[in-house]
């Protein structure tokens, strides 16, 4: 918020209309939940709401950017997950997070994607969790982003980084799919699809999982960041119960 963000809480349901304008659904449907008896979904996370926010609508120029940051929970089915991940903390049916989402000029979406990662990192950072940013190529990038970059937190207990958090720029795929057009006021002609980009700031658990992994000392403590100890009644560390 303090970046110029406004901050939203988008609706935890969505019709299937507008959710085929932000993801492929062939793609993605079986990790989603379905209401019975009604056109409704449960949604995996806010980018998709805010995405619709602004359906078969045209925006003046001058609206734009228009930046957002969405909280919600958000659910899904992790259908044929396996593992010991599948349990616990780092994936879940249901999780909180912490959104990013831009509408954008076409042509300053790549500074925006770049804005998005550096609001991500500088949460890492002031966290002090060990990460890395992996620039995703194009055979694991999906059909909705033209860009994605993942930030991987390191996780000692699996000795590997695990993926925390995907920043994308989406350019026009949700736009032309939604109909979110922009031009001048006034003008009937020119009117031109905006670009869409969306990054994770936090999911709450798998950034729980990150901390605790990466501060957990000898004797099974947990040492606290220092940027959460104002909220944790200034306490340093976390001592297992006796």
């Amino acid at each position: 918020v303090e970046k110029g963000y406004e901050l939203i809480e988008p609706p935890f349901m969505m019709k299937r209309e507008p959710y085929e304008g932000t993801v492929d659904l062939s793609d993605f449907e079986d990790v989603m939940y379905k209401i019975e008896g009604e056109d409704l979904y449960l949604i995996a996370t806010s980018e998709h709401p805010m995405a619709a926010m602004y359906k078969d609508e045209i925006l003046s120029e001058d609206e734009l950017p228009i930046k957002l940051v969405g909280v919600s929970p958000c659910f899904r089915r992790e259908v044929g997950s396996r593992g010991v991940d599948t349990k616990g903390l780092f994936r879940m049916h249901q999780f909180n997070k912490v959104e990013q989402f831009i509408f954008s000029k076409p042509e300053d979406s790549w500074d925006y994607h770049e804005e998005l990662l550096e609001n991500t990192e500088e949460l890492m950072k002031e966290l002090e969790i060990p990460y890395r940013v992996v620039n995703v190529c194009t055979g694991d990038i999906g059909t909705v982003a033209a860009k994605k970059y993942d930030i991987e937190a390191w996780s000692p207990r699996q000795d590997k980084y695990i993926e925390v958090i995907s920043c994308s720029n989406c350019t026009d795929y949700q736009a032309r799919r939604l109909n979110i057009r922009m031009g001048k006021v006034g003008e009937e002609k020119g009117k031109e699809f905006v670009h869409t980009l969306n990054s994770t700031a936090l999911a709450t658990s798998r950034t729980m999982v990150a901390i605790l992994e990466n501060n957990q000392t000898k004797d099974g403590a947990v040492e606290v960041p220092k940027a959460l100890r104002k909220y944790m009644n200034g306490k340093k560390v976390i001592k297992p119960r006796e």
